[in-house]
């Protein structure tokens, strides 16, 4: 499932990606009709992802990574399929190694802030073992 449409921006540190999605009836995030605030970790999640392979690109090969914790998540809103402009996902990567990595990230529409939060993702999550 890709649910941004495009990347606007981007360097080593930080993604800007928009999407049209969450106005989509067959959004497979949807429960009962509805598109929550809370599924808009999963876009910034997928914005994460971009930059990782983004990065891969200059760095070597993509990894997988596993989304290990989301902390700090403000909901501005309660849906976002109601939200009329497109969504812009900013994710900022604030601290990390080759293996662990802690993203801050936005999820706005039209200037106004409708969820934020922090992220750690693990890139093997065999080399956390002992």
């Amino acid at each position: 499932m890709c649910l941004l449409d495009r990347v606007t921006q981007w360097d080593g540190t930080t993604i800007v990606c928009t999407a049209s999605s969450h106005r989509a009836l067959g959004n497979p995030l949807r429960a009962n009709g509805r598109l929550g605030a809370a599924c808009g970790v999963e876009y910034a999640a997928q914005a994460m992802a971009v930059h990782g392979s983004l990065l891969a690109q200059t760095d070597g090969a993509p990894r997988a990574g596993y989304l290990a914790s989301v902390r700090s998540v403000e909901l501005q809103v309660q849906r976002l399929d109601g939200v009329a402009a497109d969504l812009t996902i900013t994710a900022e990567r604030i601290t990390g190694d080759a293996n662990n990595i802690l993203y801050r990230f936005t999820v706005a529409a039209d200037g106004q802030t409708l969820l934020s939060g922090r992220a750690a993702v693990v890139l093997d999550a065999t080399l956390l073992r002992s």
